[in-house]
């Protein structure tokens, strides 16, 4: 099981918001070259983290994101479901409803995988951006 770059990068530069930020908007530049991230890349995923309600983006000469809630109150399940980040630890399809191999019959793991998803889900629920930035000694 791997999770893509996209939700990791989202979080990486939310994390990056949480350290750096005073209220003042952010540019995506200084996240880019701090974190590493394409700027590109980062517009793309902040469109997605500005439309459920993470960050909001403000305009002009020293516009930039700025984090829309405090980073206690920001999971780090929160950021990667805004990027469409799936927690998918089984093969099935989630249209299958559960259901792994042909015929509508589930596979004798299918329970075990499940189990670590919600694990991992839950794992990803309770840790803020306030935990992470505390981890890392800041904030």
């Amino acid at each position: 099981m791997k999770l893509s770059t996209r939700g990791q990068y989202a979080v990486m530069a939310l994390v990056d918001m949480a350290t750096h930020g005073d209220g003042s908007p952010i540019p995506l530049a200084d996240i880019s070259q701090r974190q590493d991230i394409s700027h590109r890349y980062l517009e793309q995923l902040f469109g997605k983290l500005r439309k459920h309600g993470l960050v909001e983006g403000v305009k002009g000469p020293s516009g930039g994101y700025r984090i829309s809630r405090p980073a206690t109150a920001i999971s780090l399940l929160d950021v990667m479901q805004a990027v469409d980040e799936p927690i998918k630890t089984t093969r099935c399809d989630a249209l299958d409803r559960g259901k792994c191999k042909p015929g509508g019959l589930t596979c004798q793991t299918h329970r075990i995988w499940m189990e670590l998803g919600d694990n991992i889900s839950h794992f990803l629920a309770s840790r803020s951006l306030a935990d992470v930035v505390g981890k890392n000694g800041h904030g």
